[in-house]
This record gives C-alpha cells, sequence and structure tokens, in this order.
C-alpha cells in the first residue's frame, strides 16, 4: 500500500464542490474519500470529468446530511447528491456477496473499512482514493504503479472479478484501448475463458460499453481488442465475419473490410476533435456490414447491393442493441446512403439538392470523409459537397414549398395519390431552377395536369 503521496489538486469549480461534499461528510464524523476514474484521472495529470464519493456513512445518513439527494441506488448503497449545478455518486464502504446475474451482488454489506471497500472494485487503476483535505493519493492496490507501467489489472483474482460483474471484460477493453495499456496477462487469460459469458450481461449494459469503446480515443483499437478477447464474436458476430474479407486493392489498399473499419472509427475521432455520437460510430461500425454476405469476384472482387443488405441487417442488430426507433433510422440511413457520395458529380440538380438537405447531413459527410480517408484517400467528392453546400445556401437546398395542398384543392384537386405526384413536380422543377414563384409553380400544374372537370 502506498499512502499520504502528495498530489495536487485540480482547479475549478467542479472539485471545489467535491472537496466541500467530503468535507461536509467528515465534519459529521463520518470518513469520505474521492474514488475511482478522478483518482486515476489526477494520477494520469488529466482534469477530471467527474467526481465519485466513498464514504463510511450510511445512505440514509447521506441523506440526512445533504438537502438535495436522489437514491438512484439505494440498494447497492449510492446516493447522488446535488448541490448547484453539480452531481455526486456518493457511495457507502462495502463487500459484495454473490453475483447469481454476473451483474449485480445479490447482497450488499455495509462496511466501515475503506480499504475492504477498495478491494472489491474492478481494475488498480480505478482502486485509488484522493483525500482533498490532506491533498493525498491513498493506493491499496498499486493503482499508481500500473498507471506508470501502462497495464490495466484485475484487483485481486481476474477470474472472480469477471465472475462476478462480466461487464467488467468490455470495461478492460475500453480503459486499454482508450489510455493505450495492455492488459496485465492473468487478467488477459481470464477475459479469454470468460469471454462466452457476457451475453449474460443486458443488452443494453452491453451497447452502452460498446458505444464508449468505438467513440472514445482509439476505437479501432478497442474493435481490435474486442475481437481478440473474444468478445466480439459473442457481442456483434456481424463485425467479427468482416476479418479475412477482401476487397479490391485500387479502392481498399489498407486491407480487408475489419482493417478499413478500425480505420473508418479512428479517422471518425480525428477529424470531429472526439466527439462522435452513439448514432455516428454506430453506423461507421456497421456501414460496410453488408460486405461479407455480398462478396463475390467476377472482373474483381465486389459487394453488390452491400448498402442496402447492411441498411437492412442494421434494423435486426440495432433491435438487439436496444436502440431508439430514431437512433435505428439513423444508422439505417448512413449505412443505406452512404455510397451515394460517388454519384454526386453525376446527380441533376434536385437529386443533389435533396441528396445534401437529408436530416442529419452532418453525419453522412462526416462518415463519408472518414471512410475515403481509411481507403483510397480522395476527397473529391467531399470537397465538391463542401463547395456546394457553400454555393447554395440553406435557403436553396431546402426552399419554401411554392404551393401546397390546399392551393390544389382550391384549384378542384382532389386529394390522393395524384396529389402527391403534382407536389412532387413542382419541387422538382423549383429545386432545378425552371420555376421561382407560386405563379409559374400554378402554370406549370395548370399546363402539365389537366384540370379535373376536363378530364
Amino acid at each position: 500500500m502506498k499512502k499520504g503521496i502528495k498530489i495536487k489538486p485540480p482547479e475549478g469549480e467542479l472539485y471545489r464542490v467535491a472537496r466541500e461534499v467530503v468535507s461536509t461528510l467528515k465534519n459529521k464524523g463520518h470518513s469520505a474519500f474521492c474514488v475511482g476514474g478522478c483518482a486515476r484521472d489526477m494520477v494520469m495529470e488529466k482534469a477530471p470529468r467527474e467526481y465519485d464519493i466513498t464514504t463510511s456513512a450510511t445512505p440514509e445518513q447521506v441523506t440526512e446530511i445533504f438537502s438535495h439527494t436522489v437514491p438512484i441506488g439505494a440498494s447497492f448503497g449510492v446516493i447522488l447528491v446535488l448541490i448547484d449545478e453539480h452531481k455526486f455518486e456518493v457511495a457507502t464502504f462495502r463487500k459484495d456477496e454473490s453475483y447469481s446475474d454476473g451483474r449485480h451482488p445479490d447482497k450488499v454489506t455495509y462496511s466501515n473499512d475503506v480499504e475492504e471497500d477498495v478491494l472489491r472494485r474492478d481494475f488498480t487503476i480505478n482502486g485509488m482514493l484522493y483525500e482533498p483535505l490532506e491533498e493525498e493519493l491513498i493506493d491499496y492496490t498499486g493503482g499508481m504503479d500500473d498507471i506508470r507501467a501502462g497495464v490495466v489489472r484485475a484487483i485481486g483474482e481476474p477470474y472472480l472479478r469477471f465472475s462476478e460483474d462480466k461487464l467488467r471484460m468490455m470495461r478492460a477493453v475500453r480503459f486499454c484501448s482508450r489510455y493505450g495499456f495492455e492488459i496485465e496477462e492473468h487478467t488477459y487469460e481470464a477475459i479469454l475463458e470468460l469471454a462466452p459469458k457476457i451475453t449474460q450481461v443486458s443488452q443494453e449494459r452491453i451497447r452502452d460499453e460498446l458505444v464508449k469503446i468505438i467513440s472514445q480515443q482509439n476505437p479501432g483499437a478497442g474493435l481490435k481488442l474486442l475481437s481478440e478477447s473474444g468478445l466480439l464474436k459473442h457481442i456483434l458476430p456481424e463485425i467479427e465475419e468482416m476479418h479475412g474479407v477482401e476487397q479490391p486493392p485500387e479502392f481498399h489498399p489498407e486491407g480487408d473490410v475489419f482493417i478499413h473499419t478500425c480505420l473508418v472509427l479512428d479517422k471518425l475521432y480525428e477529424n470531429t476533435g472526439g466527439t462522435v455520437s452513439p448514432e455516428l460510430a454506430l453506423g461507421a461500425l456497421l456501414h460496410d456490414v453488408g460486405k461479407p454476405p455480398t462478396f463475390s469476384v467476377s472482373d474483381r472482387i465486389r459487394f453488390n447491393a452491400h448498402d442496402r443488405v447492411g441498411a437492412d441487417m442494421s434494423r435486426s442488430i440495432s433491435k438487439r442493441l436496444k436502440l431508439s426507433n430514431k437512433q435505428a433510422d439513423t444508422i439505417y440511413e448512413l449505412i443505406r446512403e452512404h455510397l451515394k457520395f460517388k454519384d454526386v458529380f453525376k446527380m441533376r440538380k434536385s437529386t443533389l439538392k435533396r441528396f445534401i438537405g437529408m436530416a442529419e447531413f452532418d453525419l453522412h459527410l462526416e462518415l463519408h470523409l472518414a471512410d475515403c480517408q481509411a481507403s483510397h484517400g480522395s476527397k473529391e467528392a467531399y470537397d465538391f459537397i463542401m463547395h456546394k453546400l457553400q454555393e447554395l445556401g440553406e435557403e436553396e437546398i431546402k426552399p419554401e414549398p411554392l404551393i401546397g395542398g390546399q392551393q390544389l384543392i382550391d384549384m378542384g384537386y382532389k386529394p390522393g395519390p395524384l396529389f402527391s405526384e403534382i407536389l412532387n413536380a413542382v419541387e422538382e422543377a423549383q429545386l432545378e431552377g425552371e420555376i421561382k414563384n407560386t405563379q409559374e409553380a400554378l402554370e406549370l400544374v395548370a399546363s402539365k395536369y389537366p384540370h379535373p372537370e376536363l378530364t
């Protein structure tokens, strides 16, 4: 154990309020420390984005001490403390019993021993404590040494840690790829053995951890490690099947479909400065999921209709991962439309405007750029689109309709299939620049569609 290691605290309001929470608990006669990720971040000289606090105070005592609390996990000793706009998870020291569901302890016993609380946690790098009043780090498990060595190591017996909570296997991958660390040998061996058990975890939990892996630093390395550790084939076998699926080297000199997908995820992270939405990350992960089932060789390697096949496959994957309908729709469209960029140079004005006027087109553009950078490297279509977006502007890309349904009714047309045909024709002419005002739109309708009384 290393105790009393002086660590300079970060500056800022969040740390000041976290220190205040610890101080308040101590003034009431309880032990209290900042714990986990915030201590890890301070050792790594990063500013924590949140502070979790562990204390000897019971949930009932925490609720009595602080005026604004929410019992987010009271059965596990966790209370959310609200101070101004800041939120802190305050957890009671505890020791856990068996984990029959592979995720949550069957029984929680509160403890007065902070070391006992630390030893039930997942990894040494997350098992450190920080005492903000003394500005000291307390390290019972060797987390500081493992950070310096670049190692993710389970606390205690790895097989036991992962048997308790199977999601910890994916968390090991996330921390390893995020920081560029390696998984300690025995910890990795336990993951290899227990990987099939990951299916015991709820799809929601798997989804959330997966999204974190593919949208954080080094997402490509994270995906590779998920595969190497044996987890990916149980989470997303469709992605595992990308291994060894060759691509035409003239378009994809980087390698097979799996390698390409890893590179796309890396480029997305770089291009967006690390602000990759879950929908974009999953869209990138799945954008070529249709290639393995459509692989063929004729004049060259081809993946005919892999955009449509992949989009359809994404529906079942989104359902499996418990995504919302809106998220599933966005991912579907990202996959379904990702090949259209190659046709932008020969599109009619109206087709191009409709394409770049799609909902969430910024996501499509980001995926296309990363897709190009991870393969042939040509940005010709991307640059063409960026020029068109500046040249046309929002008003010309998505102009206000020149006429609507009521005007057609006033002209004597009845709602029905012809209605939609007429409005689409008017919109087409408007986007092509053939008509510019309502009068011209009405004249187009009159000339192209005989008046109902005359038909």
